[in-house]
């Protein structure tokens, strides 16, 4: 199984814009095509920007979409509580990404940040964009 974390930024768009060209990414962790790693922080940092006021009323969102779109992503992901911390990016939110992804032995972060993709690879962690990790999800199946 592949492990991956989907960045929030990801996750975001994927939700609002579930015909959009991230929103597949959803349908492929429903279909257990690959498990998504995340952390209490990355949750909850998605949780916090889904229920910004001008977030929930441009895309029309409910606390009930919302709580359901988070039991989702846990249904199908795997919590990491990570042991180690790392300082490679100005941001630290992105640390926080990374960080997670070490303690999941994550094979990539799916993101559009591009002080992650920049990046390229962190140990055997690969930074690659939503067609990317689509294109390698889509090869893989048998």
């Amino acid at each position: 199984m592949m492990f991956s974390v989907v960045d929030t930024n990801i996750l975001i768009r994927a939700l609002i814009r579930p015909q959009g060209t991230v929103g597949p990414i959803i349908v492929r962790l429903e279909n257990e095509k690959f498990t998504l790693v995340y952390s209490k922080d990355l949750i909850a940092e998605l949780d916090e920007t889904l229920h910004l006021p001008r977030i929930m009323r441009k895309h029309d969102l409910t606390d009930q979409t919302i709580t359901a779109y988070i039991i989702l992503l846990k249904k199908h992901g795997k919590e990491v509580e990570p042991t180690r911390t790392v300082t490679i990016c100005r941001d630290v939110d992105d640390n926080k990404v990374i960080e997670a992804a070490l303690e999941g032995n994550a094979n990539y972060v799916v993101t559009g940040d591009d002080d992650l993709l920049s990046l390229k690879q962190f140990e055997n962690i690969r930074f690659i964009q939503p067609k990317e990790f689509l294109e390698i999800i889509d090869a893989n199946v048998s």
